[in-house]
């Protein structure tokens, strides 16, 4: 197929990353929009949503991560996370890389999404136009109308999968015996402990990511804390 038949919608936010350029100077059609989800639509059904190593690791600790993989699973086929970038800035920037793992393996074995590693936006890029370049995606892709999630429900449920070695089914458990996010967030490693599934190992490990002090914490501030 020749590229200039293939057609990429990229969110405007992708703009810096340098990627719509080089895949512009190859040839590829691409229209930049304000996607409501993920990064670049490159069939009917197959969204990409791609992150820095930095930007994963963040996205995991604030609980983005999981909202955005829910929402990708709900309105599209095919999603993928593309993670851009050399993987040992994992030990740079999180104390715990088990956090990060315990949360690429939800990624796919809970929602079943693909996660696909590049080094660099050049790489980023070929893999862009080999993925658009598959006979299904021939038709080109097309814009969805979405809107916001406003499933409390799955809200909940994802805001507690972002937990260290928490899937749907304990996040479920979690909601039905404590009633909110925020108490299961408040509870202690005992309370935890006695959730079906859990057990004390996890729920300590949770409580310990939850309380440790972030790394993101500006050191102004943390005096601000101290002196306080």
């Amino acid at each position: 197929m020749k590229l200039d038949k293939l057609r990429i919608i990229i969110d405007e936010r992708e703009r810096k990353s340098g990627i719509p350029e080089l895949l512009k100077t190859v040839g590829i059609n691409i229209e930049m929009k304000t996607l409501p989800i993920g990064d670049y639509i490159v069939a009917p059904e197959t969204v990409i949503e791609r992150k820095s190593i930095r930007d994963l690791v963040s996205s995991i600790f604030d609980g983005r991560l999981f909202d955005q993989c829910a929402r990708l699973k709900e309105h599209f086929e095919h999603p993928m996370i593309l993670m851009e970038g050399n993987v040992d800035e994992i030990e740079e920037v999180t104390e715990n890389p088990l956090v990060f793992y315990g949360a690429i393996s939800s990624i796919a074995l809970d929602f079943k999404i693909p996660i696909i590693p590049t080094p660099n936006a050049s790489h980023t890029a070929k893999l862009l136009i080999s993925m658009c370049s598959r006979k299904e995606a021939s038709k080109g892709p097309f814009l969805k109308k979405i809107r916001k999630s406003n499933d409390l429900q799955r809200q909940q449920l994802t805001s507690l999968c972002s937990l260290p070695g928490v899937g749907e089914k304990t996040a479920t458990r979690m909601l039905n015996k404590f009633g909110s996010p925020l108490r299961v967030f408040t509870a202690t490693s005992a309370e935890l402990a006695k959730i079906e599934g859990l057990g004390e190992a996890r729920a300590k490990k949770i409580k310990k990511m939850l309380e440790s002090k972030s790394k993101f914490l500006k050191k102004s501030t943390q005096r601000t804390l101290h002196d306080s």
